[in-house]
């Protein structure tokens, strides 16, 4: 019995990476899409596939050779990714082969680990902030906006700015995350540059390379495959 994927999909969510990767890989998956709730959170259906309730969660049919209609949910987007690569692309079409001496794989590696590492955490807290504003009572709400304004000239800011100025600088040097070649290290980055390019945009002059690194992958169709099927990132 072949393997058989199902994508359980959350709108604005990572688990965009994941769909975005099956359609290069052009593999056949079932998928659920899912809303997030008024709370901005994924729904409570989200916990009956797996106990953590988040996306992506990747269910994979005949993993398990004892029982094969058994279904194994798969979590975390870089594992995922990581086992995708592993099953379907043997001839490393989307990933370097692992090579400690090999540039192109240090990139690869590097850039699949900082995604979540060192980049994503500040978006998250500028996102939680945010809705910390929103759902203040309205006798406390100027209080709340400054304590964000604190936080974010402290901290946020600051280091969405580091994280985006050391990838402009890879991206100046190398067309993609890997070298000179797409890769699945360039799906994992894309969702920290969309959300940091989101509201008012990066600065087209500071960040000339990255915008031009994120027309390439919008413009691949399986990128826009993807959309078609689990809706536009919108932050």
């Amino acid at each position: 019995m072949s393997l058989q994927l199902h994508l359980h999909h959350l709108e604005n969510s990572r688990s965009f990476r994941i769909l975005w990767l099956l359609e290069e890989l052009g593999l056949e998956y079932q998928m659920t899409n899912y809303q997030r709730t008024k709370s901005y959170l994924a729904p409570k259906s989200l916990e009956k596939v797996h106990p953590t309730g988040k996306a992506p969660i990747l269910e994979v049919t005949g993993l398990d050779a004892n029982d094969p209609e058994a279904k194994t949910a798969l979590i975390e987007s870089g594992f995922i990714i990581d086992y995708l690569m592993a099953k379907y692309d043997t001839e490393f079409k989307l990933h370097p082969q692992i090579d400690a001496d090999d540039r192109a794989w240090r990139d690869y590696d590097f850039w699949m680990h900082y995604a979540e590492a060192s980049a994503m955490p500040a978006l998250v807290m500028r996102l939680v902030f945010s809705k910390v504003v929103e759902r203040s009572p309205a006798l406390i709400r100027p209080i709340a906006k400054g304590i964000r304004k604190q936080v974010e000239a402290s901290m946020i800011s600051k280091n969405i700015t580091k994280a985006l100025d050391l990838i402009e600088a890879e991206l100046s040097e190398d067309k993609w995350f890997a070298g000179a070649e797409f890769s699945a290290a360039d799906i994992q980055m894309a969702f920290f540059v969309e959300a940091a390019n989101a509201g008012q945009g990066l600065d087209e002059v500071r960040y000339t390379s990255i915008l031009n690194w994120l027309k390439r992958c919008q413009a691949r169709p399986a990128y826009r495959a993807a959309v078609a099927k689990g809706g536009k990132l919108e932050f």
